[in-house]
């Protein structure tokens, strides 16, 4: 076995931001490495995810999951090499999935990880299409939302992890229409021409309201909402009677300072009788199996397609994170520490 290097570089998180998180409020430090204790196991880890939902655990505030802890390095999906054991069934080699990201060596309690297997895929594809966000669009859309065939469906940011599986998986189960916006010309044809989406919008270019009218002339049935803020408002005047939104993120008052006021159209709720529902993924575990028997016979099959937007080096790991709150990723965003 090769020795085990002194140290591994992490990110901590120094300060809480206001708005905008800031490179002052991180810093990327050195830690020791030792050998792991008994039922844990050292991973060096391959690739890290960053994701939407770790701007609130910037805050400290309660929710659903604790917040980031000052000085302390930050939490989130990784897949990494087993480099040493001391828990059984986890041998040098392994590759395996677990929590401890944002650092190049993660020491990990041994039940908190999965072997993952590189010949089914891409190990990177586990922190994406195989993983948390895949689950998140398998249980929104088909649980949350109950969505059935027939059903004509609407993605907020859609060119991101969750939403570009969404509108696939939708039209693999036989929707009358997929509807996805995105920011910018490049991703709304990328939702046409690679995804298979029956219409697409720049939202930055005018009125959600108007636009989404217009790519979806008889109304929609299902919402499955990333984004929240002016899109929901539009949503909910396009959405058919008994229609289902899946409230998944709400990415454009993710650093608001002030509060954002809601949809101005919240009665309509009442006559159409809307669902409008949260959803965490870890309410649906349950579903994992099904869920990856699944995705991967379309990803075989080539029926399902996915993108990664890979950005290299620990040290680029808080650009990567920024560059996913202004929607510069193309799928899931990963940084990757192969080099």
């Amino acid at each position: 076995m090769p020795a085990l290097p002194a140290t591994s570089r992490e990110w901590h998180l120094v300060s809480r931001p206001h708005g905008w998180p800031e490179p002052e409020n991180v810093a990327l430090r050195e830690a020791p490495v030792t050998e792991p204790g008994e039922g844990r196991i050292l991973v060096r880890n391959l690739h890290f995810s960053v994701d939407p939902y770790m701007r609130g655990r910037m805050n400290d505030v309660k929710s659903y999951v604790p917040p980031f802890q000052l000085d302390q390095p930050m939490e989130g999906g990784a897949v990494g090499e087993v480099v040493a054991s001391n828990a059984d069934g986890f041998a040098v080699g392994d590759h395996v999935l677990h929590g401890l990201g944002w650092r190049e060596y993660a020491d990990v309690e041994a039940r908190h990880a999965v072997k993952v297997d590189a010949s089914v895929a891409p190990l990177s594809a586990y922190l994406g299409v195989l993983g948390m966000p895949g689950l998140t669009a398998y249980a929104g859309l088909f649980e949350v939302a109950s969505f059935k065939e027939g059903d004509a469906v609407f993605v907020s940011g859609a060119a991101g992890a969750v939403g570009s599986l969404v509108g696939q998986m939708a039209k693999l189960k036989g929707a009358s229409r997929v509807i996805g916006s995105a920011g910018s010309d490049e991703k709304v044809k990328l939702l046409v021409e690679e995804y298979g989406f029956d219409a697409a919008f720049n939202y930055k270019k005018g009125p959600v309201a108007e636009q989404l009218k217009e790519a979806a002339p008889d109304g929609i049935d299902v919402y499955f909402d990333n984004v929240g803020g002016e899109h929901l408002e539009a949503a909910i005047s396009s959405l058919n009677v008994h229609g289902r939104v899946t409230i998944c993120g709400m990415i454009a008052q993710y650093n608001a300072t002030e509060p954002t006021p809601g949809p101005r159209n919240l009665a309509l709720v009442i006559g159409k009788r809307l669902r409008l529902q949260g959803m965490l993924v870890n309410d649906h575990r349950g579903l994992q199996d099904q869920f990856v028997q699944e995705v991967a016979g379309w990803l075989g099959s080539g029926e399902l397609k996915y993108d990664e937007t890979v950005v290299e080096g620990i040290e680029n790991g808080f650009d990567a994170f920024l560059g996913l709150l202004r929607g510069q990723n193309t799928g899931k965003m990963i940084v990757s520490l192969t080099r």
